[in-house]
């Protein structure tokens, strides 16, 4: 079942000193997202990945187009209502944290409770960081520059956690994440679609990874879509030359993109 639609949205920037040079950001670009299921937006920087998920998160406002939720204009839905049901991760686990690098974690988790209009509940965050793997015990009591990018990034997906949202938007998670806590983050990230039905809009320019971790695939290049379908279908059969450009540049970590796919299953 469809769970978000976007239809026809662009975003284009104006620069220059008299605003006369517009920069589009996302032309025309339309796909959907399935209950419980993992899409990926793949593209190279530039490509209009991250603007498509700030306007998906209502922090950029579209030139044009439509996004719906359940059916529903995201624009009609108040802001506290749609963020209870879709939150984003970002990036960069520490600045993520601002404007309060030097609260605790316990402090920075009691935060999502004023968007749920409830009082914090220990119980209910500790649930959170146990479903991602971290011990209560050991990350409460400490600052954000006690931890580590690994340990950072699961917070702030816990911190999402908190308030239950039917979808996640996940940008370039691990792109700044050693290997062995890369793939920690994205086992997580499916374990959260497969146990708590989750839809998640992964973002990243590794197409490995999304091959990994998705079930269907958007490329895009230069603010377009220029393929999306199945992800076996994409990465086995390409038709646009910028998929099969990001497919041949992958590290052949693997003798076949079969056994990825396989280890992936």
């Amino acid at each position: 079942m469809t769970f978000l639609e976007v239809k026809n949205l662009t975003k284009v920037y104006e620069t220059g000193f008299f605003k006369s040079k517009p920069v589009v950001a996302v032309d025309n670009i339309s796909f959907t997202v399935n209950e419980g299921e993992i899409v990926s937006l793949v593209g190279e920087s530039g490509s209009g990945k991250t603007t498509t998920a700030r306007i998906i998160l209502r922090l950029l406002n579209p030139t044009s187009g439509e996004i719906t939720l359940n059916g529903k204009s995201i624009w009609d839905i108040p802001k506290r209502e749609y963020w209870k049901m879709v939150q984003g991760v970002f990036q960069d686990p520490y600045s993520s944290f601002n404007p309060t690098p030097f609260y605790k974690v316990d402090r920075l988790l009691k935060m999502p409770f004023k968007l749920l209009g409830t009082k914090p509940d220990i119980e209910t965050i500790s649930h959170a960081l146990l479903s991602i793997g971290l011990d209560p015990k050991d990350v409460l009591g400490k600052y954000p520059h006690e931890l580590s990018g690994g340990q950072r990034q699961r917070i702030l997906i816990a911190r999402c956690l908190i308030v239950r949202p039917k979808l996640l938007l996940a940008d370039e998670p691990t792109s700044m994440l050693d290997a062995s806590t890369r793939a920690t983050v994205l086992n997580l990230l499916k374990n959260l679609k497969k146990e708590m039905k989750m839809s998640i809009i992964f973002i990243t320019h590794d197409i490995g990874q999304a091959f990994y971790i998705s079930d269907r695939m958007i490329v895009m290049y230069k603010g377009k879509i220029v393929e999306q379908g199945p992800v076996e279908k994409v990465i086995f059969e390409p038709e646009h030359p910028y998929t099969k450009r990001l497919v041949k540049d992958v590290p052949k970590l693997y003798e076949k993109w079969e056994d990825l796919y396989i280890e992936s299953k």
